[in-house]
């Protein structure tokens, strides 16, 4: 089928209107715009905060990330460290609490050893101040016996501290030597009681003289003195009380033990 127009131009006008009716695409106005609202002093403070702020959120989260992981590593080797010398430490500490037992031992052995000689003493240091026309009725101790066995009878469950200074076991050391050293004094200070007679009053002011010059004895003190009846004499029956001392080094005469080998 075949149209014709009739009116000519009518076609022409209708497409320059809708031209002319259509907005024009103008890529200078678009970037005109956007350059004039960058153009605002607060808007790029607020994007440059914003990416300063993102710049650092990601620097430290690189930074406890790393942190983090050579944390976990420090761990893990530190773990395995007390691992393998769990057994070691233990066998220490096992071998600390012998040595310690073995000291306390020794001690109390040492206690003993260095207060069994004490009454031979005595009673030499007694027989040679003893006077003429005196002699002794009875010796006795009135105190009770002491030795660093009986005294240090608590027992203490021993604690391991790995954590302990070195100055902190130095100061526990001393403590326990200056308590072992006042128990071992202790152990040698007795009291006793000497009771005799004389026919004479001067020698019995003699014999007190004679006993506190002695380096092993101390305090002699005169309890009772009164006249009583021997074999028919009148005689004079006295008691002392005395202490015992620890006498200087050079009072204390040691001799070699030797032991002949048995062939």
């Amino acid at each position: 089928m075949i149209e014709i127009n009739l009116l000519p131009g009518d076609g022409k006008k209708r497409r320059r209107t809708s031209a002319v009716g259509m907005p024009k695409f103008d890529p200078r106005a678009l970037f005109a715009g956007i350059s004039d609202k960058f153009t605002d002093k607060y808007l790029l403070g607020g994007v440059g905060a914003a990416a300063l702020s993102a710049l650092i959120i990601i620097v430290l989260f690189l930074s406890q990330a790393k942190r983090a992981s050579s944390l976990e590593e420090a761990e893990m080797k530190a773990v395995k460290d007390s691992t393998q010398f769990a057994t070691v430490l233990n066998a220490k500490a096992k071998a600390e609490a012998t040595r310690d037992s073995l000291y306390q031992q020794i001690a109390i052995i040492k206690s003993i050893d260095d207060s069994r000689y004490l009454w031979s003493h005595l009673m030499y240091e007694i027989s040679n101040a003893l006077p003429q026309y005196t002699w002794l009725k009875e010796v006795a101790q009135t105190s009770l016996p002491k030795s660093v066995a009986a005294a240090d009878t608590t027992k203490k469950a021993a604690t391991v501290d790995t954590a302990t200074s070195a100055k902190a076991k130095a100061e526990r050391n001393r403590a326990k030597k200056a308590r072992a050293d006042s128990l071992l004094a202790e152990a040698k200070e007795i009291k006793f009681r000497v009771v005799g007679h004389t026919v004479d009053i001067q020698a019995l002011t003699r014999f007190m003289k004679s006993l506190e010059a002695s380096p092993f004895i101390q305090n002699v003190q005169l309890t009772r003195s009164d006249l009583v009846q021997n074999e028919g004499k009148e005689v004079t029956e006295f008691s002392l009380e005395a202490e015992t001392q620890a006498p200087p080094a050079f009072a204390i005469k040691t001799v070699p033990l030797i032991v002949s080998a048995v062939r």
